[in-house]
């Protein structure tokens, strides 16, 4: 019989998860509308270290998500890395607005970080 922390951090492992998989999936899916966009328009920019650095985080946020079928606290930091890095770039190269961005963009991270943290924390106490 499961007890009720187990199913707790059960819970919270797939609620981290299905908001870390939505929330890569937005920012990957954005990330390559932009690129699409910028090759049918035919800019002739030089790729920029503010994409290049997106695309990593983009990668890193991915990671954590598969990682995390397997390895709760590594993904939850690297979810939680993701959020934090996105918090410092979005700091340095966006224009306006930089805490409404960040919630869109890296809250999720920190949502899904801390959720698997705790289920891995949880989890270790289950007798």
């Amino acid at each position: 019989m499961e007890s009720k922390q187990y199913r707790l951090a059960k819970r919270m492992r797939w609620a981290a998860r299905v908001i870390g998989l939505l929330a890569a999936g937005f920012l990957l899916t954005m990330l390559i509308g932009a690129a699409i966009a910028e090759v049918l328009t035919e800019i002739s920019e030089p790729i920029t270290i503010e994409g290049i650095l997106l695309g990593i985080l983009g990668a890193i946020a991915l990671a954590g998500c598969i990682v995390s079928w397997w390895r709760k606290r590594l993904a939850g930091i690297l979810l939680i890395l993701t959020a934090v890095g996105l918090g410092i770039h979005i700091g340095i190269c966006a224009g306006h607005n930089h805490f409404l961005v960040w919630s869109m963009l890296g809250f999720p991270y920190i949502v899904a970080g801390g959720l698997l943290l705790t289920s891995w924390r949880l989890s270790r106490k289950t007798p």
